[in-house]
Parts: C-alpha cells; structure tokens; sequence
C-alpha cells in the first residue's frame, strides 16, 4: 500500500476530509515527500468511494483466501506415511513372538 493512501486511511479514522490539501498535510507531517501526481491520482479515484464498506470487504478477502488452500491435506498425509514405519516395525515384532 502507498503511503498516500495511509494517510487516506488516517484522514478517515480521523472523520476528516480526503482532499488533495489534507493528505499532503498528513505526508508533510510525517516527513514524506509529497508525490502531487499520485495525491492528485488517489483523490480522484476515492471520489464516490465508501471507504468503510471497502474496508470490510479487503478485510473479508484474505481470510477466505488461506481457507480455501488448507495445508491440513498434506499434514494428513504424514500423518499416514508416519504410521506405516510403525505397522511394519509391529508387524516384524509380531513375528518374533509368533
């Protein structure tokens, strides 16, 4: 994420206005150089924007991302190559008492 818009975010936790002028300040006052270009650019784009439901939905998407590629798949299947090791050594002992 750009640190342009952080300082979107923070103006939005704050209650204040996302302009041009205040997310300048807000870089200003951490001592970033201020891209007018790429401020200029955020703007324009979170025009109409309901950064609140925005934010739900990016904090949604990757939780269900991690879910769906489960590594529970191959920490069974050690599971069983574990075992087998332990069967066969069982069975030979097995033999030995007859």
């Amino acid at each position: 994420m750009s640190l342009e818009v952080y300082a979107s975010l923070l103006l939005f936790k704050a209650g204040k206005d996302i302009n041009e002028n205040n997310v300048k300040k807000v870089l200003e006052s951490a001592g970033v150089k201020v891209d007018d270009a790429k401020v200029k650019a955020l703007v324009a784009n979170l025009e109409g924007v309901n950064i609140e439901d925005a934010i739900k939905q990016a904090a949604v998407a990757p939780v269900a991302a991690p879910a769906a590629a489960s590594a529970h798949p191959k920490k069974e299947e050690k599971k069983e190559e574990e075992k087998k090791p332990t069967e066969e050594a069982a069975a030979g002992l097995g033999a030995l008492f007859g």
